[in-house]
């Protein structure tokens, strides 16, 4: 997310290519991915860098599951942030699907509504005296520990749209609900949001989830 560095940048193509993976892109960055910096930490990733693909931020929603980095610690007040290991995410995530991991600025990180966008939050564990780490830190420790250990699970992950209808279906039936005030209506709407992101729903099962909701809907007419 708007990387400002592009030293940085090419120190992330060469992690990324230590651990076999290619396909990085870069949403409205802040630096020249191809300059002389970005080349030379690059190494013999420069391969990754030339492929690169310069996007927006609406291209985030294009993934089926996308999974946000945070140095900052989420709390029973900051619900979005509510977050996985790297190694336990690593024994969740499917081999199969349209999958991102979303690093943040060098600077402040992901904004409260960037991470909402994700349907998994995960913290690398570090020292809370200085919990942040240099960017290409860590895309090597997630790029390590999520090629190291991998599900075996081969079911379709359910896609960005079938989760968003089932989103809809939910926020649809708690508006019919009563709630004390509209913020503990809304924490409702997060909550859930956060709970089916982090299941990892497989096509099947958000069929069968929208089915129920579906049928609730009905009852509640």
């Amino acid at each position: 997310m708007e990387p400002e560095n592009s030293g940085n940048v090419g120190a992330v193509a060469r992690v990324m290519k230590n651990f076999g993976l290619e396909s990085l892109t870069l949403i409205s960055p802040k630096c020249n991915h191809l300059d002389l910096d970005a080349l030379s930490r690059a190494k013999h990733a420069k391969d990754v860098l030339k492929k690169a693909k310069t996007k927006t931020t609406a291209y985030l929603k294009k993934h089926d599951l996308l999974i946000a980095t945070t140095a900052q610690l989420g709390n029973d007040y900051n619900l979005p942030r509510s977050y996985l290991s790297p190694k336990i995410l690593a024994t969740k995530l499917p081999k199969k699907g349209k999958i991102a991991l979303l690093f943040g600025r060098e600077g402040i990180g992901l904004k409260n509504e960037e991470i909402q966008l994700a349907d998994i939050t995960v913290h690398i564990p570090s020292s809370k005296k200085y919990p942040t780490l240099n960017l290409s830190q860590a895309v090597a420790i997630l790029c390590y520990e999520l090629t190291q250990e991998q599900n075996t699970e081969t079911h379709t992950l359910a896609t960005n749209l079938e989760k968003k209808i089932i989103n809809q279906k939910f926020s649809k039936l708690l508006n019919t609900l009563s709630f004390a005030t509209p913020d503990k209506k809304q924490t409702q709407k997060i909550v859930w949001k956060r709970i089916l992101g982090k299941a990892l729903l497989t096509k099947r099962e958000s069929f069968a989830i929208l089915g129920l909701l579906k049928k609730l809907l009905k009852l509640k007419r």
